[in-house]
């Protein structure tokens, strides 16, 4: 392939942007290239500056369950065009939004708006703080929930694939904030609650984890999460922006059948538009201003754009379940062609290809990985066509769009490129 444009665009853009990219893990320095500059998308393909095109497995990172362009999404944007791009005021379409997510996720009885994951996050960190009157947070190794300064420690995701200091610029007063302890060891969970129960104000995890790769919860682990921290009066805080309406159309606390205290969502709630969101129960969510005392706002929140493709999303899905089977067989196809010798972890729609014999289950087994090996594997693929996340610790995401050519094809590829 060619990528002479692409090339000329990534040199002009590291004059005019921190290396180049807006996001860390795009810049592509892990697996030894630099990045296509991508121009379209249609369906589960992808075109860049060259002309070049790419059955894409990132789907903006999750979010593009029914591929790119979708007509519904698109019909709903064009709506909300003709009529306004952002008011900083209420619209009806945000309660019917907030009606569809109460609705598909049980736990959530009221939600908040806002306008990315990180910000989901945040907010739900200080609603728990505000909710239980205690300061500290648990999180897990490799478990990333946006770039807030308490919970960049051990992260994962870009930060563990950039190799980069996870608490550089973060003082240590908000990092002491945080008990870091390893996915999937209730026992580790056990003795911290033991030791500082009373000091934690809530437990936040990934669900199914995703950003060391996709790691599943072991048997039991998440019903451990919710015993523990209900028996110590702390929240449990499920970050589903990556898993909400991906694993399952109520995210994977419906998979599993574990009910949070507060949910993180993001992503796929608007469409593919930037949006985010946490809710939960009405006694908690009814302290936050100006219903309560506990301050979160935003100028563009319920964004009236992503508000639209959100809905357009949320009611397909809801139409159309069979969406689901089409994932996991299509997912479940691709994962079927990983040859011996490595490990692939899959929880429907979205898996991670190790380069490592043994089982991942946690962060530090998903960084014995072979990242020089998985480098080769990225180019190889690229070149054959299959757009991966350009880093070990990411998923690889199944939209609705990839066709069974598409699997054939990326099947076919992946086997040529493991031969490299």
């Amino acid at each position: 392939m060619n990528h002479a444009k692409s090339e000329e665009l990534f040199r002009r853009a590291q004059e005019l942007i921190p290396g180049g990219v807006n996001s860390p893990v795009r810049a592509c320095r892990s697996v030894g290239t630099n990045p296509p500059f991508i121009v379209r998308g249609e369906g589960a393909h992808l075109f860049d500056a060259d002309g070049n095109e790419y059955i894409d497995y990132v789907g903006s990172w999750g979010p593009l369950l029914l591929g790119h362009r979708h007509p519904e999404v698109l019909a709903a944007l064009e709506g909300a065009l003709a009529v306004g791009t952002s008011f900083g005021a209420p619209t009806e379409q945000e309660t019917e939004l907030a009606a569809a997510i109460t609705e598909a996720v049980p736990s959530i009885e009221m939600v908040r708006l806002v306008n990315s994951g990180t910000e989901a996050t945040m907010s739900a960190i200080r609603v728990a703080r505000g909710f239980t009157g205690r300061d500290l947070v648990v999180k897990f190794e490799g478990c990333y929930h946006g770039h807030v300064d308490s919970l960049l420690v051990k992260a994962g995701s870009g930060v563990a694939t950039l190799g980069i200091p996870d608490t550089q610029g973060v003082p240590k007063a908000f990092a002491d904030t945080t008990i870091a302890l390893p996915y999937n060891d209730a026992g580790a969970v056990e003795e911290a609650f033991r030791q500082r129960g009373r000091e934690i104000a809530a437990l936040i995890v990934e669900p199914v984890a995703g950003n060391m790769g996709v790691v599943p919860p072991a048997p039991g682990y998440l019903e451990a999460l919710r015993e523990i921290t209900e028996r110590h009066g702390a929240l449990l805080i499920f970050d589903e922006v990556m898993t909400g309406f991906r694993v399952a159309f109520g995210g994977a606390q419906a998979r599993y059948g574990i009910r949070p205290d507060l949910t993180t969502l993001g992503k796929v709630i608007g469409g593919g538009l930037p949006v985010g969101a946490y809710g939960g129960r009405r006694e908690i969510m009814s302290r936050v201003a100006p219903a309560g005392p506990i301050y979160q706002a935003g100028t563009l929140s319920g964004n009236p754009l992503a508000v639209a493709a959100g809905l357009a999303m949320l009611r397909h899905l809801k139409a159309h379940p069979e969406v689901y089977e089409v994932l996991e067989r299509r997912a479940a196809e691709i994962c079927a062609a990983v040859p011996a010798g490595m490990t692939v972890n899959r929880v429907g729609s979205m898996f991670t290809l190790f380069f490592t014999a043994q089982a991942v289950t946690d962060y530090e087994s998903a960084k014995r990985s072979d990242t020089a090996r998985f480098g080769r594997f990225y180019r190889a693929m690229l070149e054959r066509g299959v757009y991966l996340a350009p880093s070990q610790f990411e998923a690889a995401f199944v939209s609705a769009a990839h066709t069974v050519e598409d699997v054939r094809r990326t099947v076919a590829a992946a086997r040529e490129a493991f031969s490299d």
